[in-house]
């Protein structure tokens, strides 16, 4: 029996396993902001991984949870490849969208063939098949570098500790899996949108709103006019989209607003398209339509678009023919950290983890059936990097 065929055989009794493995993340408390929450599910998998025989180290994170990098060393990799960056990287993040007590009011379950639950697919599966194909190299040997498991804790709020982390592994990495949850229809991710997540606060001047209104100088009015200025500047033809998502202000209804706040989502396709649209961005917030008022623009977390170059698209031709059933690659207008790897020259794709859809709603599910065969094309794609000169 070859290698490769040890491991599929090996994973392909595992089903089981990862559903208990995922079952306990699922139950785990891990919202971006709950720090705790999120490093518990993170000793879920040191656990795992230090008894599969992986070392794993930490990252601390100040605010958000703790980067975990999970490794299985290659002893005679640099020196085969001249030196050349050698770390075989597979990505996901530990932290969900959901408040804290999600997971008991509405716990893991399986039902029909899909599994149910906060995280479930975006994405705790990903993280679970990981894991899994770590300890599947680690027992079995067969991989044609060292491989590195990386565990973040804050994507869903833009990685602000994370993408620190994320970028120094990139640079030394041959190639990145992320295992954001495959698409419906069997698809993996190629390309993505940018995204940058801003907010711009303005001060206006209070007064009575009857006894003394031209004294006032109104936040919200000038606040009306960016909002409209802002999603003027809208192309769909060019992928370029900005939404106004959230508004606040104002002190009460018989008072002249003296501060409100709207908070900017824009996304991109092309990297040179940021700097255009922020440039005029920055010009709506800086003119004042009502005379007296102020604005300042605060980025409050960004992401960089997933392009593909000649060596992911490589990477993506060998990832398709290691599966069983082959994907097609799809453009997402989501963010993710894999573009702030592309963005370091790591070859990487994206949504390579179990197929789930209705993510970030009470209504995500997984396809359980999707947990071995994806675990199985990307332990075949990593190790068949050599025959595609990867």
């Amino acid at each position: 029996m070859t290698t490769e065929s040890a491991i599929t055989a090996w994973l392909a009794t595992q089903q089981g396993p990862m559903l208990q493995a995922l079952e306990a993340m699922v139950n785990t408390d891990g919202g971006s902001y709950d720090k705790a929450g999120v490093d518990a599910v993170g000793s879920q998998i040191r656990a795992f991984c230090e008894g599969h025989g992986l070392a794993v180290e930490a990252t601390p994170g100040a605010l958000h949870g703790d980067c975990l990098r999970a490794t299985l060393p290659h002893a005679g990799a640099a020196k085969a490849r001249g030196n050349r960056a050698e770390q075989i990287v597979l990505m996901g993040h530990r932290d969900t969208v959901f408040p804290k007590g999600e997971p008991q009011r509405r716990p893991f379950r399986v039902e029909d063939g899909r599994a149910y639950g906060p995280g479930v697919a975006d994405m705790k599966a990903g993280l679970v098949m990981n894991m899994f194909v770590l300890a599947a190299f680690a027992k079995h040997g067969g991989a044609p570098g060292p491989l590195v498991g990386l565990f973040t804790g804050d994507e869903e709020i833009g990685s602000p500790e994370g993408r620190a982390v994320i970028e120094q592994q990139a640079r030394d990495a041959r190639v990145v899996f992320n295992s954001e949850p495959g698409r419906p229809g069997n698809g993996v991710v190629t390309g993505r949108k940018g995204g940058v997540f801003m907010a711009v606060e303005i001060e206006g001047k209070a007064a009575h709103s009857g006894g003394n209104f031209e004294a006032g100088i109104s936040a919200i009015g000038e606040l009306a006019h960016k909002v409209t200025a802002i999603h003027a500047l809208t192309d769909l033809a060019r992928g370029i989209t900005l939404n106004v998502g959230l508004v606040s202000g104002g002190q009460s209804v018989n008072t002249v607003a003296p501060h409100a706040q709207l908070q900017i989502d824009l996304r991109y396709v092309n990297p040179e398209d940021r700097a255009e649209v922020m440039a005029a961005i920055e010009a709506i917030v800086a003119k004042a339509h009502i005379p007296g008022t102020k604005a300042r623009l605060v980025i409050k977390g960004e992401f960089l678009p997933l392009t593909q170059d000649d060596a992911a698209k490589r990477l993506f031709a060998l990832y398709r023919d290691a599966s069983d059933a082959p994907p097609e690659g799809v453009f997402s207008g989501g963010c993710a950290d894999s573009g702030f790897t592309a963005a370091q020259g790591a070859p990487t794709i994206c949504a390579v983890g179990p197929i789930g859809g209705n993510a970030h709603s009470p209504e995500e599910w997984l396809d359980v059936a999707s947990l071995v065969p994806r675990a199985q094309a990307l332990a075949r794609a990593i190790m068949r990097l050599d025959s595609a000169g990867l």
